[in-house]
């Protein structure tokens, strides 16, 4: 580690300087925007994983007489939906499936996309524009309407959407991950690499690899949110997992029926993908200015 010296002190009084890391999470301490949306998102995630111990009652349990019961109702703290069933539970056990689908494809399309952007912006030349006009070609249609279209060709199910929104996002990413790796493979530190006789291997996972990953996952930190409203929007038309199992846009659509009847229950589950997508984005904003080494 670095070491620097003061004015006003000793020649052999050490300082350590701050390496670029500590100054990232130095910075995120200080930003309690980032910090509380941190927590909430915690809470979501923990509730979520630990549901069997966290959920009062069987989410499945129907009962006809506690149908639409309100808000504040004893023993369901949430009310109930149309079948009876504890809306507080549901909701826990929905943000598995909600969280699942929302994660899962930016996990995969992070993965993917990365690989082909970095290919793209390092070897440059034929298998560049192979890659990028490919890419191109999906940013013809927008992510909904294709997320939709995959959908509807794959059939609905858990595993179809999430294949359906990988390749949605693969494109966006991809972009990012050529456009960094571009600018990055023509630095000085780059060049000596070569000239030093590194191979492309070496120099894309010693010297470009660090550099593209910081950029490109934050960028995917923000698609989660649009991927969650995205896998809420196809289990709301049909094309995401089927009842009775609990996901927040299925648990709209059905419920959708009852807005008149009881409409503050009947909102809970849109609540829900609202505060999620906007703690992911505003946690990815936190962490975009953070790792700003100009601010």
């Amino acid at each position: 580690m670095a070491e620097t010296t003061l004015p006003g002190m000793m020649p052999d009084t050490p300082v350590a300087s701050r390496g670029y890391w500590s100054s990232v999470f130095r910075r995120l301490r200080g930003d309690w925007v980032t910090i509380f949306c941190l927590v909430v998102l915690l809470a979501i995630i923990l509730s979520a994983v630990f549901a069997p111990w966290v959920a009062p009652v069987d989410p499945y349990k129907t009962s006809v007489i506690r149908r639409l019961k309100d808000i504040g109702t004893p023993g369901f703290p949430l009310g109930t939906d149309e079948l009876g069933r504890d809306m507080l539970s549901r909701l826990i056990y929905g943000g598995r499936l909600s969280l699942l689908m929302g994660i899962t494809p930016v996990i995969n399309a992070l993965v993917i996309g990365s690989l082909l952007g970095i290919v793209a912006g390092f070897v440059g030349g034929k298998i560049n524009m192979v890659i990028m006009r490919t890419v191109d070609v999906f940013y013809a249609f927008p992510s909904v309407l294709l997320a939709i279209a995959i959908s509807g060709a794959l059939g609905a199910g858990l595993v179809n959407s999430i294949v359906s929104l990988t390749i949605v996002f693969i494109p966006p990413i991809t972009r990012v991950a050529e456009s960094v790796t571009t600018s990055v493979r023509n630095l000085d530190f780059v060049e000596a690499a070569r000239a030093s006789g590194a191979g492309s291997w070496t120099i894309i996972r010693v010297h470009v690899l660090g550099n593209v990953l910081g950029p490109v996952f934050v960028f995917a930190t923000g698609l989660i949110s649009v991927s969650i409203i995205l896998a809420s929007g196809l289990s709301f038309l049909g094309l995401g997992v089927r009842p009775p199992e609990p996901e927040w846009g299925l648990m709209l659509n059905t419920l959708r029926q009852s807005i008149y009847v009881n409409p503050w229950v009947c909102a809970l589950p849109g609540l829900m993908i609202f505060i999620t997508s906007i703690c992911f984005n505003m946690m990815s904003d936190g962490l975009r200015a953070a790792m700003d080494v100009r601010a």
